[in-house]
């Protein structure tokens, strides 16, 4: 049978466009990187690769940041219809890791109602652009921001990280009702961080739970978080209201492509053992302290990396698929490895009739501060497919390999005749648990209601 889809994935860009919030500051990636001041020029460069498509932003809070107030789209404008000219087709993200406007934050009702408005307003002004993203990333930021304190509203508890997930999603199914208001045909690419958490036994209770919650973008989106769903019991108890969920059921707003962002510390390890790690890795759930630690560093024995998270995700949904972020902060020749790497595998899985639609170069111009999570101005810088350090984009050994493969798919890098750091003896940073370690602690009980009690 003849397959409905490529056997070589496109090749997309993407732009490091965060909008984040830390208290009253909000911090823009793209001013950082001088975006708007070169645009014509980063434009141009970027068509010189031979992507296909990119991830561009078109920000809520930065278009709108009164209530009701005009909405300047020269810069939008211009950005979008040159890159139709360039035949690069814009997948348009709304917000990213951002609150939304302070009339309009993401822990009020307005949020959601409020991106709606700003996502109709879009696509009338737009009515060709048919790839939208309203929110990036929302299980991610909504854990940043209501869990982990990093970026406004700078909490740490349950009820918040739930109340920001699903105004995000809420305002994600009610932008894409508007758009699609405009132009029916319209098409929602959301994005999600490819996680997985592994654990000793003792905490293997905290990694079932965070391994159900990795899934909570698409399974609330597609309406799926019902009863019978795993954390069902635990949404009832910190949603708002029972009919914030009840939402999602009844308008159910399933992604046409799922969107899977994958680094080096997507996959976590938790340990008990605190004296084998740095203070910095450790936490707790309010039950039992442990470390949370990239699992690359870790020497375990359960089975990992992108083609067994891909699999999973296709087993799951079997929605179309992209990996919209690829990106490794290091030396050129390991990031041209790691791209290739997770290209291959991709290559590997379109062989097994897995549709993987295109897989993404992040972030063409580099980016700022994700060495301290975005928390405070600026930041180190980290290149991409591009480098502006020295105030123009210069092409990297990434972007000359980007280019490459949009000539000669099946063009083979030398940097790809060795194996990556992340294949390495010298990554494990922490040793493996004795079997006497292991031993040393009675596994918790998982009682009933446990799964609440877990963040």
């Amino acid at each position: 049978m003849e397959k409905k889809f490529s056997s070589i994935p496109e090749i997309w860009g993407g732009l490091e466009c965060s909008y984040n919030r830390v208290r009253s500051k909000y911090f823009d990636q793209l001013e950082y990187a001088n975006h708007y001041n070169r645009v014509e020029e980063d434009l141009e460069a970027f068509a010189g690769l031979g992507i296909t498509a990119i991830r561009y932003p078109v920000i809520w809070e930065k278009h709108q940041p009164g209530k009701d107030g005009p909405i300047n789209w020269t810069h939008a404008e211009f950005v979008l219809n040159t890159l139709q000219e360039y035949r690069i087709k814009p997948i348009v993200t709304l917000v990213h890791h951002g609150s939304g406007p302070k009339y309009a934050d993401i822990t009020t009702p307005g949020f959601a109602t409020g991106l709606g408005a700003y996502a109709g307003q879009v696509a009338e002004k737009f009515p060709w652009i048919d790839h939208y993203t309203p929110v990036n990333e929302p299980l991610t930021t909504a854990r940043f921001s209501g869990l982990y304190g990093c970026w406004f509203p700078h909490k740490r508890n349950d009820k918040t990280f739930i109340q920001i997930l699903l105004n995000e999603l809420k305002g994600t199914v009610l932008a894409m009702c508007e758009i699609r208001k405009i132009n029916p045909d319209a098409k929602l690419i959301q994005t999600e961080d490819l996680a997985k958490i592994y654990s000793t036994p003792f905490m293997k209770y905290q990694s079932v739970f965070e391994n159900h919650r990795r899934w909570l973008t698409f399974d609330i989106l597609g309406g799926l978080l019902r009863p019978g769903h795993a954390l069902w019991d635990y949404f009832k108890r910190y949603a708002p209201t029972e009919k914030d969920l009840y939402f999602f059921i009844e308008n159910p707003c399933v992604p046409d492509m799922l969107g899977l962002d994958y680094y080096p510390t997507s996959e976590r390890y938790l340990d008990e053992n605190l004296s084998k790690y740095p203070h910095e890795k450790h936490g707790h759930n309010h039950r039992h302290r442990y470390a949370d630690v990239e699992a690359i560093r870790v020497r375990h024995e359960n089975s990992s990396g992108i083609k067994m998270l891909l699999r999973e995700t296709w087993e799951r949904y079997a929605i179309p698929m992209a990996i919209t972020e690829v990106h490794i902060n290091c030396d050129y020749d390991n990031q041209i490895r790691w791209f290739g790497e997770l290209r291959n595998a991709c290559l590997e899985l379109l062989d097994e009739d897995i549709d993987i639609r295109a897989i993404t170069t992040w972030s063409l111009v580099g980016a700022f501060g994700w060495n301290t999570l975005l928390t405070e101005p600026k930041g180190d810088y980290e290149s991409g497919a591009f480098d502006i350090s020295s105030g123009r984009p210069a092409r990297t050994p990434v972007g000359d390999y980007i280019q490459q493969l949009s000539v000669d798919p099946f063009f083979h890098h030398p940097a790809m005749n060795e194996i990556g750091w992340w294949h390495e003896e010298s990554r494990f940073l922490f040793e493996r648990n004795s079997p006497a370690e292991l031993a040393s602690r009675d596994h918790p009980e998982v009682e009933e209601g446990w799964i609440e009690k877990t963040i």
